[in-house]
């Protein structure tokens, strides 16, 4: 890519005009500004310690260097501190030519590397999937789509919370009011069922928390000395200890739920290459912690919990197994860890969590670098930020939480009257319209999701989703579509747009617009993958389908009675549509062929 080619010749120029060798972050080539002449910016203010010139003379004798030295750059132009160069027409045309047969623009070849194992989902078997799952499975998805657009290969895997306090919570409501109910009697997803008695816990917990209260005791007192939380701790201690009756219980509830996710994970377009469950790594996440405590690297209270010492890292202690032995979430993640680390080998581990786990990932990378794990740094925290209502923030337990079903549901629903309400589609079938409505509403909630940086809190509002103006999926899809309908019409006037090979000349400021952006994708791609940011191709595909608009307003195309012209035309419609489709893959939504 041309970029490239001015990184390097832009290094050469500064060896053989200053005698000395930038470093690689001194290198800076951009896209030039739009108010600006010029395709790419040079920023020539690193340098002037190296010329001792002003930032004009410097950018004007790496200007003529580097017009002198390639044939693609044929002008350029100096404001300031900064070098504009203008790209030869003649390149732009090659790398046409050179893409249109291409169906693999802007991926990267398969690397040979360790892969990169990206943990997402990671669901806790007491309640549903809701949006703030959402937006971590097509995060975590994307994320893993894009590095394998660079040629990396990916492992995507899921860790099931399946053990632990809050899943005793839900089988003890169970039991004590659930009357035997199952899915089948009920006609609930398991999942669902499961959650309700998760939120019916809750409220009897705090029924009972004001009872005691009002009857003198302390509030925090109260919140430990609940009888139902002492039963539920009582039905932890069994299930570790293997009781039968509670182990029975707990595998028949949680294949309830296992079976309503994976409803959820079906309709959402969500998989994954293996998938860990915590019941299964909790253990070897003990026996590190009684390793660490051989070593004496942790240490045993008084009450026999067990803690890792973190103050001298600036951190504090931490607890890995409470006094009565059973485990904390930090002990799995041990075993989790280690687990993975045996399986794949990775060159790293990712692991997809809310903002709010910041410090557990931290503290999870120092206990593995305490234990002697050398490959703890190859941990990475995707981090990213809550998502809310406008109305505010949600709670699984009081229940007050946006169900990822429902939530797919009232989209479809919303894609339905919004499509019908356009008038256009009276033509389509049953299966057809069910088929556009399903993709439309994948298309805005993937979209709305994941063009928003992956580190910033956002507002989901469904309505302004599903819009077919502005920066939406929708929209996107649309002018997909339209782009699809203007080559069947090309394809139907029995126009070889694709077999023509075309010399360009007196282009128009729009076809060169659009084909310069086209020319992005491969950069775009690879700094997603570099920044775990599926926003970058997201605002890409925005960007592309409103510039194609343009040029679609701008200039006649089918009609066009310049054979050349109408050829070249279609040939960037054709490019155009394929980035798109492309580019909407990778986060996870299909394009409709028409609309």
């Amino acid at each position: 890519m041309i970029e490239t080619t001015i990184a390097l010749l832009l290094r050469r120029a500064i060896v053989e005009l200053y005698g000395q060798e930038p470093s690689e972050d001194l290198i800076q080539v951009q896209k030039t500004r739009p108010e600006f002449q010029g395709d790419y910016t040079i920023v020539v203010f690193p340098f002037l310690k190296m010329s001792r010139k002003n930032p004009e003379q410097t950018a004007n004798e790496i200007g003529n260097y580097l017009m002198n030295s390639s044939p693609e750059i044929t002008a350029f132009n100096v404001i300031k501190g900064f070098l504009n160069l203008l790209v030869s027409d003649e390149y732009w045309m090659r790398f046409f030519t050179k893409v249109i047969p291409d169906d693999q623009f802007g991926f990267g070849k398969r690397q040979d590397t360790a892969p990169v194992v990206i943990e997402y989902s990671s669901p806790n078997t007491n309640k549903p999937l809701h949006l703030g799952h959402v937006r971590n499975n097509l995060l975590g998805w994307s994320v893993s789509a894009i590095l394998k657009a660079n040629g990396i290969p990916v492992k995507k895997v899921n860790l099931v919370n399946d053990r632990g306090i809050h899943i005793c919570k839900s089988m003890l409501a169970w039991q004590k009011w659930g009357q035997s109910a199952t899915p089948e009697t009920t006609g609930q997803k398991g999942d669902k069922l499961v959650g309700d008695y998760y939120v019916l816990f809750d409220r009897e917990y705090k029924k009972e928390i004001k009872t005691l209260v009002d009857n003198g005791m302390k509030e925090d007192e109260a919140k430990n000395s609940a009888p139902i939380l002492l039963e539920a701790k009582q039905m932890l201690k069994k299930w570790e200890d293997g009781d039968d009756q509670v182990r029975k219980l707990w595998y028949e509830m949680n294949q309830w739920v296992y079976a309503g996710f994976d409803i959820t994970y079906n309709r959402m377009g969500i998989d994954f290459d293996k998938v860990y469950y915590e019941s299964e790594t909790y253990l070897l996440g003990k026996a590190l912690v009684e390793e660490g405590l051989q070593k004496d690297i942790l240490f045993k209270k008084a009450d026999g919990s067990v803690w890792c010492d973190l103050t001298s890292d600036g951190l504090d202690e931490k607890l890995l197994l409470r006094a009565d032995g059973t485990s904390v979430y930090m002990t799995q993640d041990l075993g989790t860890a280690q687990l993975r680390h045996d399986d794949y080998h990775p060159g790293k581990l990712v692991y997809v969590v809310g903002n709010e786990q910041n410090y557990h990932f931290d503290v999870l990378k120092l206990v593995l670098k305490k234990l002697g794990k050398e490959w703890a740094d190859s941990i990475e925290h995707l981090s990213y930020g809550m998502v809310e209502l406008p109305e505010g923030k949600m709670k699984s337990r009081e229940g007050t939480v946006v169900d990822a079903d429902d939530l797919m549901e009232e989209m479809y629903q919303t894609a339905k009257t919004t499509t019908e309400a356009l008038g256009k589609f009276d033509d389509f079938t049953e299966e057809e319209s069910h088929q556009l409505y399903n993709i439309l509403s994948q298309g805005a909630l993937k979209y709305f999701i994941l063009k928003v940086d992956p580190k910033k809190t956002m507002t989901f509002n469904p309505a302004e989703s599903i819009d077919f103006t502005g920066n939406t999926g929708p929209f996107i899809q649309y002018t997909h579509a339209r782009i699809k309908s203007i080559l069947r019409k090309a394809d139907e006037a029995g126009y070889p747009y694709l077999e023509i090979k075309i010399d360009w000349n007196d282009s128009n400021e729009k076809e060169k617009s659009l084909l310069k952006l086209l020319h992005d994708f491969p950069q775009v791609i690879q700094q997603a993958g570099e920044n775990f940011s599926p926003a970058l191709v997201a605002n890409y595909a925005y960007e592309v389908a409103k510039e194609f608009n343009q040029f679609y307003h701008a200039l006649i195309i089918l009609k066009e009675e310049d054979e050349a012209k109408r050829t070249f035309r279609l040939q960037l419609s054709f490019v155009t549509a394929r980035t798109i489709r492309q580019a909407m893959k990778l986060l996870g939504a299909e394009v409709p062929e028409r609309m």
